[in-house]
Order: C-alpha cells, then structure tokens, then sequence
C-alpha cells in the first residue's frame, strides 16, 4: 500500500550510505601498491557489495544518496558508481560522493560522521551501510512505511531493523582470519514495535552475567521480549531532530553502541525526557491522519494536537490512510495532552538470508548462501565460451565471472571466480572465491581459500583455507594452512610455474 503523494517521495527521505575501509575483512582490503581496494567494492558473488544496498534504495522510490567515504577512495567508488554498468542497475539515483579523513588505523565512528555532514541532511533521512545484503521478502518501503505511520501516530525518532542470527558452522573461518561478531541482547515491545533496551559494551563491562534494567522500563512495558538471537542490520530511519540530539553528546562516536542505546533509554527515563523531549518532539503530526485515527474503532491511542506554527519538518507532507496501530504505552488517553513517550520502533525480521558483510566469516557465508541459489551454464557469447576448456568440469553451484580462462581439466566446485581470472590445467578449487585477475598456475589445489585481487599461485602449490592480500604470490610448490598472508609478511624471492599458465595459455584476458 502506497502512503505518498507522486511526487513526495522524490524529496521526502535522503538515504545516506556509508563506506569505510572494512578493517574486519583485511587483509582483502589492503591496498595493491598504490591501488586502494575499497571495502564498497569488494565482491560479492561476483557483484561489487555497495551495489546491493544502492538498488534496495532505489526499489523504495528514494532518489538522493549521499555516499561517505575515505578520501583515498573516492575516485574508485565515483568510477564505479557512475560507470555504464553500474549506473544501469540503479538509473534513478542520484548520488553524491563526499568523503572524510580517515585511516584504518584511526577509523571515525558513525555520529562523528553524521555530526560533520549534518549541514546537508536537511530532511529525514535512512542510514545504511554499504555492505548490507538486503532480505528478499524486506523492502525498505515497508520500513519507510512503518516509520511514516508511527510518525504520525506517535512521536517515533528512530525506526530500526533486527535480523534473526545465521549459525555459521562452529570452525568455518580458522582463528587467524579474526573475530566472526556476535550478537546482543535486546528488548522491545512485540505490541507497539517499539524497541526499549540495547545492552552495550559498557553494561557487560559492569555486569558480565545480568542484564541490568531498570523499574522504569519494567513498569512501562511490563509485559516486554527479551532475545539474544538477533543482529543489527545499521539500516535505521532517522528524523531529522535526531541530528540535533547528536551535537548536544559530543563524546559519542558509536550509532550503535552509544547513541541508540542511550535513544532508547529517553522512551522511559523522565530526566532525559524532560532535557531533551523539546528538540525531539518537532516532529509533525498530519491533522487528517490524526483526526480519522480518533475517529476509528480500530485505534486505541491518543493523537497529540500541535500548534502548526510551532512545527518543524523537514519532510514534506502526504496523505497517510487511516489504519490500525498499536497505541504507546505511554498515552494517556486525552489527545491534547503532549505525549509522555518518544518511541524507537523496530521491525524484527526472521526469514531468509540477510545481513551485514562486514568481516571473512560473513563474506564466506554470504557466497554461499548465493551459490545455493545459482545453476552456472557455460557462457553463450562465443568470446567468453571459448576461454573456457571442453574438459574442465564447473559444478553448477558455482560462478565464473567474465573473460575468465579455465584451462584443460580443470575441476572447480562450490566457488566463486571473478572475473579476467586465469586457472591452469589440472587445478583443483573446491569452496573458494577468488577476486579479479587471480592467475592460478598448473596443478594447483585450493581448498576453502579467498584470495585477493592479483593473487597469484604457483605450480603445484597446495592451500587450505587460506586468505591473502591482493597481489600475494605463492611460490611453486608451497603448500600453506589456515593463514592469513599478507604482502607486508612476503619476501620478494624468485617465483616459478607462472611462466607455465601464460605459454599454455592464449594469455591472460584484457581488462573490460
């Protein structure tokens, strides 16, 4: 159901994507020499991963974006962004490139960023990270819906997502690819969809076996959800006073961690409420919305009426239909009365596949969730047909990108291979996924591997889950497990068996 005017959500929501340098999927986005490799871009079953979130933008009819990112990556991620191949995937998005300084050493959290571009967030606005994988059966209109509703019922702030936790084998990734994150224990309002509780590093810092709450909380919503299964998908729906709020904490730098937690802490806590509830409760109320809710039989809450000279908006309005939504606990059933409650919604999503792709256990996980779906076919452009051995055998969940070669008798299984790769006669890749222009020399036998872009295996070499940077070389005959190889660790030293891949071949294949 369609909750705009035409040509309100043109203007009515800015989506701001951010993309930082990923520090939780090094070494793969190391630099290569002087060529950074962009978290934004780093593949995803062959699809550069910021190009998920971006079409999951444009399917909710949102038009402008503000992309925020590194300066050292800018020019990549513009390059792509505005190239022929990408622009066609979202054609209607209009999106703006803006980075900071930044460095993985000293990476600059969330609200620090929204802090320094808050002077062009002029509207509502959506947060998403660019490595965020969508669910299926989610749109982000269903969340827009869900945050313009409550807008209008109630005073919502934020409007957040929560997805079901995905049991990843216990050993999937060995200890030395790093931490795999963990979920947190939240509590929320199953009636009125509101979320009340985050617990935070701090609290377990205080407390390592009990939740602490408090009686406020208790006593509002006694009859509260408490779960430890679910995860943050950083997709949030903001109003534009939340920027406002921001600047009054300036020792904040997490979105997450510090800033939402302590959101969720004004629904209940009166002092805060009282020192902040002014600044947050400029948000509007639509008058035929609110006075066709009293109405209804079905709408058990109250609807405050403000002074319209005194609102502030920066979202234009629209004609919102009368439905039914659960009331606040919080009101008080005389509809000229301010609202005692500043609600946080949240939407708790079960099904499907979805999540955050932000370190080598879900980036392993995410590919194999989309070669579960995928049946390969050869290719049927004669061009890239013919870089393709008749004796080479490629299961049919697997994906080869274009303008790869695969060499006579090669055996490829469960992988992804991305695109302009070169893999020799005889080779033997089972679970892998390998990055552009990876050159994988006769005989070679990997297992369970994510080699960077520019990787480059020798003759006979044997790896076993196994990670390098981009532009790792291993020797010829090497044989390596459960390491993470990094060019830092790497000394140059005489490197045989590629001269092997380029006579028997026509050649590594040019660049698109």
């Amino acid at each position: 159901m369609d909750f705009e005017e035409p040509n309100a959500k043109l203007h009515e929501f800015l989506a701001i994507v951010l993309a930082g340098f990923g520090n939780g999927l090094s070494p793969l986005t190391g630099d290569h020499g002087d060529e950074p490799c962009p978290k934004a871009l780093l593949l995803v079953a062959n699809r550069p991963m910021i190009d998920f979130p971006l079409t999951w933008i444009e399917q909710s009819g949102i038009t402008e974006v503000l992309l925020i990112c590194p300066t050292a990556h800018r020019s990549s991620i513009s390059h792509h962004i505005h190239s022929d191949t990408s622009s066609s995937s979202y054609p209607s998005l209009h999106v703006d490139v803006q980075t900071y300084d930044e460095s993985p050493d000293e990476p600059v959290g969330t609200c620090a960023v929204l802090k320094h571009f808050s002077n062009r967030i002029l509207r509502d606005f959506v947060i998403l990270p660019c490595d965020f994988i969508p669910p299926e059966d989610l749109s982000l209109t269903s969340m827009l819906n869900k945050y313009r509703i409550e807008s209008n019922v109630d005073v919502t702030v934020v409007t957040s997502c929560w997805l079901k936790t995905h049991g990843m084998d216990k050993g999937a990734t060995p200890d030395e690819w790093g931490p795999t994150g963990s979920s947190v224990p939240i509590i929320w309002d199953k009636k009125s969809g509101t979320l009340l509780h985050i617990d935070t590093p701090d609290d377990r810092d205080r407390n390592t076996d009990e939740l602490e709450l408090r009686m406020s909380l208790l006593s509002r919503y006694p009859v509260a959800s408490l779960s430890s299964q679910y995860i943050d998908s950083h997709v949030y729906v903001c109003n534009r006073s939340v920027l406002d709020v921001l600047h009054q904490k300036p020792t904040f730098d997490s979105f997450r961690e510090e800033f939402l937690p302590w959101l969720c802490k004004i629904q209940y806590q009166k002092t805060k409420q009282e020192k902040y509830g002014r600044v947050l409760r400029s948000i509007p109320v639509n008058e035929a919305h609110g006075l066709a809710l009293r109405h209804s039989t079905l709408f058990g809450g109250s609807i405050p009426i403000e002074d319209s000279s005194s609102r502030v908006s920066a979202s234009p309005p629209f004609k919102p239909a009368p439905l039914s939504v659960p009331s606040s606990p919080a009101h008080t059933g005389v509809y000229n009365e301010p609202l005692a409650s500043l609600r946080i919604g949240i939407i708790i999503h079960d099904t499907g596949f979805a999540g955050r792709v932000n370190n080598i256990a879900t980036l392993l996980e995410a590919n194999r969730q989309f070669l579960s779906k995928s049946n390969y076919t050869l290719p049927i452009d004669p061009e890239n047909r013919a870089l393709i051995d008749a004796k080479s055998q490629i299961s049919s969940d697997s994906m080869i990108g274009s303008s790869t070669k695969i060499g006579e008798r090669a055996s490829i299984k469960r992988s992804v291979i991305g695109r302009h790769c070169v893999i020799g006669k005889m080779t033997r890749i089972v679970g892998c996924m390998l990055l552009d222009h990876c050159v994988i020399a006769d005989g070679a036998k990997l297992e369970g591997c994510i080699l960077g872009r520019y990787t480059r295996v020798g003759t006979k070499a044997e790896l076993v889950r196994t990670l390098t940077q981009a532009g790792y070389e291993v020797d010829t005959g090497a044989t390596i497990r459960n390491e993470k190889l990094e060019v830092s660790d790497w000394t140059v030293g005489p490197h045989q068996g590629f001269e092997e891949v380029s006579s028997s071949s026509s050649g590594e294949p040019g660049e698109e």
